[in-house]
């Protein structure tokens, strides 16, 4: 399974459950370039986010505009997570909830 990135953010979580995250994350470490640390995919958390847009940042061609943890789901296993596709169809579907009519689809390559 392929993971790209969507977003970052820490929002949402009180200073000790940051604290607590810092310290899971920093486990789960396979590189450290002194600015991004990367991770293993082993946590699985909840965001709410104002909407999805297009990103020239992010390989996956979306962002989490106002990304916010709302909880960790230990529930979950990554395997569980929204993939590309999902999110591309929550991206679409957001313009006819808003009255608009859809953008052309993205092209997502993983």
């Amino acid at each position: 399974m392929i993971f790209a990135d969507v977003g970052k953010t820490f929002k949402g979580f009180t200073d000790e459950q940051f604290r607590e995250m810092t310290e899971r994350l920093r486990a789960l470490a396979v590189d450290d370039d002194g600015y991004t640390v990367r991770v293993r995919p082993e946590v699985v958390v909840e965001v709410a986010y104002n909407e999805i847009q297009k990103s020239p940042t992010y390989p996956s061609g979306f962002a989490l505009r106002f990304a916010r943890i709302t909880r960790v789901r230990d529930d979950k296993a990554p395997a569980q997570a929204t993939t590309l596709e999902e999110l591309r169809a929550l991206y679409e579907r957001q313009f006819e909830t808003k009255g608009r009519m859809a953008r052309p689809s993205v092209d997502l390559r993983e």
